[in-house]
């Protein structure tokens, strides 16, 4: 069996999104065809998060970030060492998480 060659995509990254966004703080959500992340950044002393940008992706690209997020931070900690988050206990959900008013929120935002 032949292997197909891989094919080579060139990527523009224009000078604005080469500066980046700084995200502390991700909200995700979901419907049958797509997975929304909101990237939002918390400031000290606020009681609100300003989302910064949202990504809507096929559950397909979901699964593909994950992966490759997976092997980032594998990589990354085999280099660096292990990365501890600071406040969480054993077990206790951090990061990513699914956000159940925003699920909502995007169920009603399908609808228009």
């Amino acid at each position: 069996m032949q292997k197909k060659a891989q094919q080579q995509i060139q990527i523009e990254l224009d000078e604005k999104a080469a500066q980046g966004t700084y995200s502390n703080f991700v909200l995700t959500g979901n419907t049958p065809s797509e997975f929304i992340l909101d990237f939002a950044r918390m400031l000290p002393g606020l009681k609100k998060a300003r989302v910064l940008s949202r990504i809507v992706m096929t559950p397909q690209s979901a699964k593909s970030l994950l992966m490759v997020l997976t092997r980032t931070v594998e990589q990354y900690e085999k280099n660096y060492g292990k990365i501890t988050i600071q406040g969480a206990k054993a077990g206790t959900q951090i990061g990513f998480q699914a956000d159940p008013a925003g699920a909502k929120l995007n169920k009603e935002e399908k609808k228009h």
